[in-house]
């Protein structure tokens, strides 16, 4: 078992490649009365080209099957049901999927070798057939009316959609009705066969355990199967543009204030010299000192009533391209972004700024060690994003300097940008 010491926040991380490639991290504090586990599969809405275990053309799945398939593996062939045996031991049990991973979690604090075997069991447990998946069909679709009828998800869909040409990030990860009613047990078991093996798949436990006995109870329930052979997976890539999709765009829906997006969209791979964690980074910094709770815009735009509240600052990092989403509430569209657009033409910053919002973080990061799920986030963000565990994150933050962020600056284009609107 390897150790990992994340510097200066008083973490270990000890990690162990089983025989099957499943990669396992365990990050224990004893002084927490609790655990939190995750298993997570390098599988996310954006792999819908790809080639199946076993076979040798690509394929292109319907858009949505991801999610789908989260939603599956809650169903298992005895008819056991997963939250109701977490629920029976203490412990909270959920899933998420995102572009670019599916996650199935527990939490609690009593039974863990009974929850770990568990999660790990029914994940690693498929159960498909054609009935049980026209069944979710109708629950999947229900959901997607939801999503349809919240009009920061309407607005947030519509904003990618705009932004994206060819990344598939534009398209919903829940996915459309027509792609969601097509979905077969054939298209799911393509897909778990591929991206759902071992190998392409990480255990994160944080908490009150110890890394040993973990690795003793994981081994002991992986040596208990039989996979199939290990096989690259071969993703269909695509070349984003700088440009956005559409410049601009205006939906409906049922709000009493308009609401107001303008998106950047920055290829970070154009600035050269700096490594990439420290361009998000400087990003990150130049967009919160000028645009975030605290800037001078935000007091000013309150000051002329040109927002009600603050300007809501997001971003999405999609390989490639980063975006930065600016919104407000507002019926003042042309002053509002032309306040925003003005901002840009000079993102320039005193090294004061810098200095605190570097302290800023690295606050954030020891606010981090203390909690376990946040831990947990990180382990997986960094093996997903990265391959391996970022361990000098505090080092990186240090050294941020001015004169290197001045040369970000002066490589950074922002040109590219959509508006999007929504309205009554």
């Amino acid at each position: 078992m390897q150790k990992i010491s994340l510097k200066k926040i008083d973490l270990d991380v000890f990690s162990e490649t089983l025989s099957n490639g499943l990669k396992v991290y365990i990050v224990p504090k004893k002084e927490v009365n609790n655990i939190y586990a995750t298993f997570t599969t390098d599988f996310g809405s954006n792999d819908i080209e790809f080639i199946p275990n076993g076979k040798q053309d690509y394929i292109k799945v319907p858009l949505g099957i991801t999610h789908f398939l989260e939603h599956k593996m809650f169903e298992q062939e005895d008819g056991t049901d997963a939250f109701n045996f977490f629920g029976e031991r203490g412990s909270d049990a959920n899933a998420n999927t995102n572009n670019i991973k599916t996650t199935y979690l527990f939490s609690g604090p009593n039974f863990f070798e009974d929850n770990i075997n568990f999660l790990l069991d029914y994940v690693q447990s498929p159960y498909f057939t054609d009935e049980n998946v026209e069944k979710e069909k109708g629950i999947i679709i229900q959901e997607m009316k939801m999503y349809q009828d919240d009009p920061y998800s309407k607005l947030y869909d519509a904003i990618l959609d705009a932004t994206f040409i060819n990344n598939k990030t534009k398209y919903p990860i829940i996915g459309t009705e027509e792609s969601v009613n097509s979905i077969t047990k054939e298209d799911l078991y393509d897909c778990y066969n591929t991206f759902y093996h071992p190998s392409n798949m990480v255990l994160v436990i944080t908490g009150n355990v110890d890394p040993e006995e973990v690795i003793k109870i994981v081994s002991a329930n992986q040596d208990n199967k039989k996979f199939k052979k290990e096989q690259k997976i071969d993703i269909k890539e695509y070349d984003e543009p700088n440009e956005v999709a559409i410049k601009k765009k205006v939906i409906s829906a049922n709000i009493n204030l308009p609401k107001v997006s303008i998106t950047y969209k920055i290829n970070l791979k154009n600035i050269k010299n700096i490594p990439i964690r420290k361009k998000l980074l400087y990003l990150s910094i130049l967009f919160d000192v000028k645009f975030g709770v605290t800037s001078l815009i935000n007091e000013q735009m309150r000051e002329q009533k040109i927002l009600s509240s603050g300007i809501d600052v997001s971003s999405v990092d999609a390989d490639s391209h980063i975006l930065f989403i600016l919104m407000g509430e507002t019926n003042k569209e042309t002053e509002f972004l032309d306040a925003i657009k003005k901002e840009m033409l000079d993102l320039n910053i005193i090294e004061s700024e810098l200095e605190r919002k570097k302290k800023t973080i690295i606050s954030s990061m020891i606010y981090m060690s203390d909690s376990i799920t946040r831990i947990n986030h990180k382990v997986i963000g960094d093996y997903i994003k990265y391959g391996n565990i970022i361990e000098n994150n505090y080092d990186e933050v240090k050294s941020l300097n001015y004169e290197e962020l001045n040369d970000f600056i002066k490589q950074l284009d922002t040109s590219n940008y959509t508006i999007v609107v929504e309205d009554k």
